[in-house]
């Protein structure tokens, strides 16, 4: 073999690496048919059998997933339990609301018993955040896998990375930039919202001391905020009473949330800020134009967040207990 062949076959060599290299890094739709086949039906199983029973788990699933891939990205960090040397993400004031651990660790459990150590914490939460969503009536959205399970948990970086109920839009466009998120993103993403409930707690300064006069903000629909103060949230200590982010249609994933925010009846400021400019304006207008349209910018915005800043190939580990890093 001449000089100038064996260099051709080194340079050929060398292409297929990186390309193998490239694509190995990426999420790919079915990433578990030959390790795990069965493991995408049995995540499907088990919400099928249980989400019409507690609809509102879908929403707090929802949630966990969007909590996770805003810190670290989505490589299930949210689920780690705090060590005695780390206060773990989950253990931060935002994510001490957060509900349905014990259901993603019921789904690690089988899909251990069926294939151990191959199928991630992070991928069973994407799959079961979309398959929780769509049992309810809601979109369906592809869920790429092959995350990695990450293996830093910092309560502190919850505060810095994760949007907030009182953010403006500012703030909340920032964060979600650095999520790879944009604008049209987080109007379709806070639509999300249309399911699901509230604590008091999160809109009490809105209703009762909104500059710290003793005040209701001003953006919220006024007749909204008397209601609010006389049947619900009467003091501004109430920690306990739940509010439906959507009245009368929490578990419907519609566009009920949409017709609230332009009545000015969204529960959180992160909700009116939507309203404070023309191109989040705008972008509510088409959303509200049909369900179905909703559905399928919704179900775009999820797939690209659950691409957020992902661990994949030999990166992180595939954690055997969702909630402790491999020893």
């Amino acid at each position: 073999m001449g000089m100038g062949s064996q260099g051709y076959f080194k340079v050929l060599i060398i292409c297929l690496v990186t390309l193998i290299g490239s694509t190995h890094a990426q999420l790919e739709l079915d990433f578990y048919t030959k390790s795990c086949p069965k493991a995408e039906q049995i995540i499907l199983k088990y919400v099928e059998e249980h989400i019409p029973h507690v609809p509102s788990l879908a929403a707090a699933l929802i949630r966990l997933h969007f909590h996770d891939c805003f810190v670290e990205g989505c490589d299930g960090s949210v689920l780690l339990n705090s060590t005695k040397n780390n206060q773990a993400e989950k253990d931060s004031i935002p994510n001490l609301t957060l509900r349905g651990f014990g259901f993603i660790d019921k789904i690690k459990s089988l899909v251990e018993a069926e294939c151990p150590g191959v199928v991630s914490c992070a991928d069973i939460l994407a799959l079961t955040a979309r398959d929780s969503v769509h049992s309810i009536g809601g979109p369906y959205w592809n869920v790429p896998t092959g995350r990695r399970d990450g293996v830093i948990s910092k309560a502190a970086d919850v505060l810095r990375s994760l949007p907030a109920p009182f953010h403006n839009l500012t703030t909340l466009l920032t964060l979600f930039g650095d999520a790879g998120l944009d604008a049209n993103d987080l109007v379709v993403l806070s639509g999300a919202h249309t399911i699901g409930v509230a604590h008091c707690s999160t809109i009490a300064t809105r209703l009762y001391n909104f500059t710290g006069k003793g005040d209701t903000d001003p953006t919220l629909d006024s007749e909204y905020a008397t209601n609010l103060k006389t049947f619900k949230c009467k003091n501004i200590n109430d920690n306990t009473t739940l509010l439906e982010m959507d009245p009368g249609s929490r578990n419907t994933f519609d566009l009920g949330y949409y017709n609230q925010v332009v009545k000015r009846r969204g529960l959180f400021q992160s909700d009116a800020a939507l309203l404070t400019s023309s191109t989040t304006r705008s972008i509510i207008a088409k959303q509200r134009m049909s369900t179905q349209r909703f559905f399928f910018e919704f179900a775009k915005s999820m797939e690209k967040m659950g691409r957020n800043k992902v661990k994949t190939g030999t990166e992180a580990e595939i954690r055997k207990h969702c909630a402790l890093v491999n020893s």
